[in-house]
């Protein structure tokens, strides 16, 4: 294939990324968005496979089906609520790729770079890996957070941000002198054990920057994860002169970083100190944090069911309670039987309720609950004082009034749906337990909550039982 052709084809396979991620950005055109980033895929991989008239694609061709059928039945096999651990995993794999590939350029006999191109392109080849590095074991830790092989609470060691600040200038340095080489006689040896020292460090500041970040912001990290892993593969791109590859880096890595800043907003944080590690540690006052008054009223189905019945206006609060418990499906048939009946039904979304970006709504899309009765939290909030009954399934820290009457609180400051304000709220929950960020919730003590224990699913298909039944 001529080099104009593969051009115009990865002209076109760009524009239908920029399509894709246009089409994610809403629920009802995501189908369609899914589609034009697969046609885009398959353009690229033909044209760059055409462009070097297909030679040597054989042992490449025999490795890639092996491997596209065992992650297809992962994949398949893998449940929503885990889903976030499977996002973090292939992030992974976006951040070795570009490990592998800088190290693979490295060591290339046929290059040719020479003078003032090489030491640009050295520079490449060690901010791709040094990306990279940071990217693989960023994603590694975030993995075993999510999968419980590590603990959610933050590893918050003394002087962590001057730790962080040490690997950062000594990384630099290296790349000084790794640049430097470039343009002179320079012994390969001592090159790559620059580039492999520097690949240790960030490899290093990568584990240390999640570990430091608490469970409860996981959501946010997977999203900044995924925008580390955009610029990675931006960098595998010039380290190969692959445009498209740039392009689709430089899509991703820019989509990425501002979900995160749309999901620290929403969590008031600041954008840097993600970047930075020890995110999530709270950004409360030094002080104990209120003591929590109050009893708890247990409340029963048929209860629940009376209330309900009675309600003109009912919004529900879904949270990681309501994935682990796999609910969504019965609580959507709930949810038109309830419509049915002339009541005002809607959902509220925090924007990090879940582990993943999106997961509620991913999981109410895949239940079929209609787009347009799934709200944001800065859209629903407001009316949630005329609201007669709030129900939350499987939420914590996303509706903690202490967010806001606390300062000293962990999460103090943090917007959060503010359903104690309805006339009545009911929280259904397994037990007494505090949330993933480990903090009590003062609103399971409030007059106007009523407490459902037991299994979401199960009080679910409970309360659809005595509503069909009526």
């Amino acid at each position: 294939m001529s080099d104009s052709l593969v051009t115009v084809s990865y002209i076109g396979a760009a524009v239908l990324f920029i399509l894709a991620l246009a089409g994610l950005s809403h629920q009802e055109t995501a189908r369609r968005g899914i589609i034009m980033g697969i046609l885009g895929m398959l353009i690229a991989i033909i044209a760059t496979a055409a462009r070097d008239g297909f030679g040597g694609y054989g042992l490449l061709i025999g490795a890639i089906i092996p491997a596209v059928l065992v992650g297809a039945f992962l994949a398949n096999r893998v449940k929503m609520t885990d889903m976030p651990q499977l996002v973090a995993l292939l992030h992974s794999f976006v951040g070795l790729a570009a490990v592998l590939v800088g190290y693979a350029t490295l060591i290339d006999p046929s290059s040719t770079h020479t003078g003032a191109e090489a030491v640009i392109h050295l520079g490449e080849v060690f901010i791709g890996v040094c990306v990279g590095s940071i990217t693989f074991t960023g994603s590694i830790i975030a993995f075993a957070k999510l999968q419980g092989l590590l603990s959610g609470k933050p590893l918050l060691i003394p002087a962590r941000h001057a730790f962080n600040g040490l690997l950062i200038v000594i990384t630099v340095v290296l790349a000084f002198f790794f640049v430097r080489m470039g343009g002179q006689e320079a012994s390969f040896s001592t090159m790559l054990v620059l580039l492999s020292i520097a690949t240790v460090l960030t490899g290093v500041l990568g584990v240390h920057m999640v570990m430091a970040i608490g469970g409860a912001d996981m959501p946010v990290v997977v999203s900044m994860l995924n925008s580390y892993s955009g610029w990675a593969a931006a960098a595998a791109g010039f380290m190969l002169s692959n445009d498209l590859l740039i392009i689709t880096g430089a899509l991703v890595g820019s989509s990425g970083a501002i979900l995160s800043i749309i999901m620290c907003r929403g969590m008031n944080r600041s954008f840097v100190s993600v970047i930075l590690g020890g995110f999530g540690t709270g950004t409360g006052g030094s002080g104990p944090a209120k003591a929590i008054e109050g009893n708890v009223s247990p409340i029963e189905i048929p209860e629940t069911v009376d209330l309900l019945k009675a309600a003109k206006s009912i919004v529900i609060v879904p949270g990681y309670g309501m994935a682990a418990a796999q609910a969504q499906h019965i609580l959507a048939q709930v949810t038109a039987n309830l419509r049915d009946a002339g009541k005002q039904v809607r959902f509220a979304i925090h924007p990090v309720a879940g582990r993943l970006p999106g997961h509620m709504n991913v999981l109410l899309a895949e239940a079929r609950v209609p787009y347009d009765i799934v709200l944001e939290m800065d859209e629903i909030n407001s009316d949630l004082p005329q609201t007669d009954l709030v129900l939350v399934i499987g939420a914590n820290d996303i509706v903690n009034p202490s967010a806001l009457d606390d300062p000293n609180s962990p999460i103090a400051g943090m917007p959060v749906l503010e359903v104690w304000k309805a006339a009545t709220v009911i929280v259904m929950k397994r037990g007494m337990a505090s949330g993933y960020a480990g903090i009590d919730n003062p609103l399971f003590f409030r007059d106007n909550t009523r407490m459902l224990f037991g299994d979401a699913k199960a009080n679910v298909d409970a309360i659809l039982g005595a509503l069909v039944n009526k």
